[in-house]
Formats: structure tokens, C-alpha cells, sequence
């Protein structure tokens, strides 16, 4: 298919897409707020600005799409067919700006957890996910 867009058009287009609120972002938030976690959303002043901020838990979550950030053995973390180096080297500094946040992170005391797109379509198995990482909820142990 041929593009109908100049180039700087559709770099201009592209750039207005924003990195926060996506489908999988929501589907997490929902699920973790269902479960009686509360969390903050998007903190600038920590390294990679997580998805969602647990404070109290010091644990953070990244919600990573899989083709952006290259899930491993991930169908979709597929590679385009037109313009192979401009892509290579895109996902290339995506994967080391991942990595350099997260131990930005780790190294000031954060635990990080990153769930993949793909992850967020099995919503038990993301509970348990969830509930492994961040431990009892305040509105289920006191229920308890």
C-alpha cells in the first residue's frame, strides 16, 4: 500500500501519538484498581516515568507494547519489511532505554515489574501476576 502522506507528514502525525492510555495501559489499571490496589499514574520525577507507581510498596509497573519494545519470541514483535535500519536501530535504542530506566530504577530501591501487551489479554493469570508482585492489598487484608 502506497503512503498518501509526505514523509514530514507523516512524521508530524506520528508524532502527536502519545505514550500514555493505551488499551493494555487500562486494561492493567482497572485490574489492579478492581483488586484493591492504589496507585499513582505516569510519575515524571522517576526514571522512564512508569505506567503505574505503587509508593507505599515502592514498586513500580511498565506496560510495554509488544512490537515497540521487542517482547521475546512474541509474534508480535514482528520486524517491518520497508525501511529495516531506520526500524533495527529504533527498537535498538527502545530495548537499551528500557533496560538503562529499569535499573535506574532497581538501583534507588524500586522493584519493576513489566507486563507485556500480549500479557494483558489473559486477565486471571495477570491477577496472579499482579498479586505475586505486589502482595496483599490493604482492602483485602483487611477484609480478612
Amino acid at each position: 500500500m502506497v503512503d498518501s502522506l509526505t514523509p514530514s507528514e507523516r512524521s508530524a502525525l506520528m508524532s502527536r501519538i502519545g505514550p500514555g492510555n493505551t488499551k493494555p495501559e487500562l486494561i492493567v489499571r482497572r485490574l489492579a484498581h478492581a483488586l484493591g490496589y492504589r496507585f499513582r499514574l505516569h510519575r515524571k520525577d522517576l526514571p522512564g516515568s512508569p505506567d503505574l507507581v505503587f509508593p507505599s510498596r515502592h514498586k513500580v509497573v511498565f506496560v510495554h507494547g509488544c512490537f515497540w519494545h521487542r517482547h521475546p519470541g512474541c509474534r508480535r514483535a514482528s520486524m517491518p519489511n520497508t525501511h529495516r535500519d531506520f526500524w533495527d536501530a529504533k527498537f535498538t535504542r527502545n530495548v537499551e532505554r528500557d533496560a538503562r530506566k529499569e535499573r535506574e530504577l532497581r538501583q534507588t530501591g524500586w522493584d519493576v515489574l513489566t507486563i507485556w501487551e500480549c500479557e494483558t489479554r489473559d486477565v486471571e493469570r495477570l491477577a496472579t501476576i499482579l498479586r505475586d508482585f505486589l502482595g496483599p492489598s490493604k482492602s483485602v487484608a483487611s477484609t480478612q
